[in-house]
């Protein structure tokens, strides 16, 4: 998984996995996800994330996940 913040466009991209992209889908004004040719979730685009969250939440990231995924 990748995030990365565009300051100039003011746009937040959540990298969940490769894959070829086959089309997006917007869930909510702003907010779109990228399809996978085989259906699965890529990413997801979060556009004027400024007004969406603090520039304080897109600085740090915090990442839970379970302890034996972890170890992995």
């Amino acid at each position: 998984m990748k995030i990365s913040y565009d300051t100039k466009a003011d746009a937040a991209y959540i990298t969940l996995k490769e894959g070829e992209f086959a089309r997006n889908k917007e869930v909510e004004e702003g907010i779109v996800l990228d399809i996978g040719k085989d259906g699965s979730l890529l990413g997801i685009e979060i556009l004027e994330a400024s007004t969406r969250m603090s520039l304080s939440d897109i600085a740090t990231l915090g990442v839970e996940m379970p302890l034996d995924l972890a170890a992995s």
